[in-house]
Formats: structure tokens, sequence, C-alpha cells
């Protein structure tokens, strides 16, 4: 059971779990990180270290988060998507996105992915 990177992370983006991953499984984009499902080893080591409570078991991820579970595993086969091993500053106005709701529309995404449908909307 992979951990997982949900919405809390969205425009804040600290990177303390990073630093205490043992398999270097983080990987960021301008204003999220993700975990590589198929490198997690499960360790736990990367949940206490998030400030946000962003980074949750995949058989914990709250109903209305569970699209980030597929999420995790596209945004850490992109290209664009590189690797970090070593902790960065937060974004700049990570204090006032820190306990704000619904970011995913903020999600900045490579051009060829699609955000995903939430449990309130419904594909076309």
């Amino acid at each position: 059971m992979p951990f997982v990177v949900t919405e809390s992370c969205i425009q804040c983006k600290y990177t303390d779990c990073v630093t205490v991953c043992p398999m270097d499984c983080f990987l960021e984009g301008p204003n999220f990180l993700v975990i590589h499902p198929d490198e997690c080893i499960d360790c736990s080591m990367c949940v206490a270290e998030c400030p946000v409570g962003a980074i949750v078991g995949e058989h914990e991820v709250p109903p209305d988060q569970r699209h980030f579970i597929e999420l995790n595993r596209t945004l850490s086969a992109h290209p664009d998507w590189k690797r970090i091993t070593a902790s960065k500053p937060p974004l700049p106005e990570h204090e006032q996105w820190a306990t704000v709701r619904d970011k995913l529309p903020l999600l900045q995404l490579p051009d060829a992915v699609t955000p995903p449908l939430t449990d309130g909307q419904q594909e076309r």
C-alpha cells in the first residue's frame, strides 16, 4: 500500500518529507509533489513530516481525494516531473494556502495530462 500526496500539498509544496524517504520516491512539479507508487516501500516516515497532513496511505485516502491516487501514478511517470531528494523552501504563499480546500483547479499540470474527475464530476 503506497502512500499518496493529496490536495493539501497544492500551492504549499513543503519538502520536509523528501529528506526522510529512504527510497527517494518523491517527484516535484511546479506547485505539488507526488509519490511514485511503485517505488514507495510503505515505511510511513514521510507522513509525520508533512505539516499540512497531505500524505496518507492509499487505503486511507478520503473518498473525495481518491482521484489523487491515480494522479500520483500519472505524474510520477511524467518526464517533466523530476525526482526531489533534498528539502527546499515551501512556495512563497504557503501559509496562506495551508488550510484552503478545493485546490485541485490550481494544480499546474503538464499539457498532456488531463485533470482528474472528482466524485462530484461526471465524464462527458
